[in-house]
């Protein structure tokens, strides 16, 4: 039996192709081929879909298909695609298909790859003990924890801090953890990859960093694979290198559309809201993947946008399944310069439970979130009739909800260009305690301003002497 035959191509469709095989055996569903163009200096690599009948399949192509003519060679692979996996990998940024794409030299010959198709670890091999992945970040790790080999998306619409959350959570990796990080740039603007390279390097954490990007002008090929073969790259370091390894994607949404794309121009009749009919397979073979293995984990922290800032959306629904923390971030808090927006009350976590987090977490926690709902369920009569109509009980309520809330708030070292403000990671029993002493009153003479953008109760508590300081002075 041939098990790598030699075709041709027969039509060419946008990113679909069809190519023929006379001779021998059709390439299986999912694997690999390769177009040899004279006139391109590599091979395009194109994916098989469909078997159109006994002689033809049709692929998606992993490049631009200009200029490609009727008759050009095609070799089959015989394999899946693979990526380019190990410490080689680490430093550098990728396509899809593998070639280095950040002006550096090419990968040595001897770099291992791995196909990126691969099945989920079995459910009786997973890790079955829970370790937080503290953040620094006060709002996430007090309302919405992150666990070691879990999976956290941030979700919101265009404009309200997605990608600088996803750009902190690196930096607290490279700082707190000296972790290995892999980052898939799944239908990211070219600037803004660009200038991840560029901050990695300055910072320095782009020595354990491997980046791999599908971007927006990329045919939709390139930008559905590029999350799995990110994910291929972080199991080799969780299953080889016996390292946890950070995973952060953004965007998902664009993995899903990318998808819907593929789909739509395979000929699929589309589903709900014009997505693909295999969405949430698609979105299970790229999820379920993501667990801890032999006492290490792939912990994912991914970018989620929601279009139109509807939340019932099939795509954000369908990738909410999956997860154990949204976080998930509001425009009316980011009009109030509430950064990180992060809504309280919306965002969840299946960890927040005082049998994984410890009684007084838990407690905190639940007595913050009544506090700020309080708060909200008190804003329009505030709106109407002002706060002195309200009773002594209430008026409570609200000055410390307004602290609690300007508490959460923290600058991030990846805006201290922008901002001026060094960036604050706080750890998680420091954000427990300052939360407490608003809670309990302790704070309650202090000014409100001197609880936006902080670290801990401690620098809060700096702030409001030297501003009660000042005031009587004057």
């Amino acid at each position: 039996m041939n098990l790598a035959p030699t075709g041709t191509l027969r039509a060419v469709r946008g990113a679909v192709v069809d190519v023929v095989f006379d001779e021998g055996d059709l390439p299986p569903v999912e694997t690999a081929l390769l177009v040899d163009d004279p006139d391109r200096p590599s091979p395009l690599l194109v994916e098989v879909h469909s078997h159109l009948n006994p002689t033809t399949v049709r692929c998606v192509a992993m490049g631009s298909t200009a200029g490609l003519a009727r008759g050009t060679p095609v070799r089959a692979t015989g394999a899946a695609m693979t990526i380019p996996v190990g410490p080689n990998v680490l430093g550098r940024l990728m396509d899809v298909s593998g070639t280095v794409d950040d002006g550096g030299p090419p990968l040595a010959e001897d770099t291992p790859r791995w196909p990126i198709l691969r099945l989920p670890p079995p459910l009786a091999g997973r890790g079955a003990r829970i370790e937080l992945f503290e953040t620094g970040i006060k709002v996430i790790d007090l309302l919405s924890p992150i666990a070691q080999g879990g999976k956290a998306a941030m979700f919101g619409g265009a404009g309200v801090g997605k990608t600088v959350l996803v750009l902190e959570l690196i930096h607290a990796m490279a700082s707190g953890y000296q972790g290995t990080s892999v980052f898939a740039g799944i239908g990211e603007r070219s600037r803004e990859g660009h200038e991840l390279l560029l901050d990695m390097r300055q910072s320095g954490m782009i020595e354990r960093t491997a980046l791999l990007f599908g971007q927006m002008n990329e045919p939709p090929g390139a930008r559905w694979r590029i999350a799995l073969a990110a994910l291929t790259v972080a199991e080799y370091f969780r299953d080889h290198q016996h390292q946890n390894v950070l995973l952060l994607m953004d965007n998902v949404f664009r993995f899903v559309q990318a998808g819907a794309e593929v789909s739509g121009l395979l000929g699929r009749l589309p589903s709900r809201v014009g997505y693909q009919p295999t969405l949430a397979t698609e979105v299970a073979a790229l999820q379920e993947r993501i667990t801890s293995l032999g006492g290490h984990s792939v912990t994912a922290i991914e970018a989620v946008y929601v279009p139109a800032d509807d939340f019932t959306d099939p795509a954000v629904t369908t990738i909410a399944t999956h997860l154990e923390s949204q976080v998930m971030l509001s425009r009316a808090m980011a009009a109030e310069g509430m950064y990180p927006a992060v809504d309280p009350l919306a965002s969840s976590s299946s960890l927040l439970d005082p049998t994984v987090v410890g009684q007084q977490h838990y407690t905190v926690a639940q007595q913050v979130r009544e506090v700020i709902a309080h708060y909200r369920e008190l804003q329009d009569i505030i709106a109407l009739l002002g706060i002195e109509e309200l009773g002594a009980q209430d008026r409570r309520v609200v000055g410390r909800a307004r602290r609690l809330q300007r508490f959460l708030t923290q600058p991030f070292a990846v805006t201290e260009a922008f901002t001026g403000k060094p960036g604050r990671s706080v750890p998680l029993a420091e954000t427990i305690a300052g939360c407490s002493a608003i809670l309990s009153g302790t704070t309650d003479s202090w000014p409100e301003e001197a609880f936006f953008m902080a670290g801990t109760i401690d620098e809060v508590r700096e702030r409001a002497d030297a501003s009660m300081k000042a005031g009587a002075a004057a």
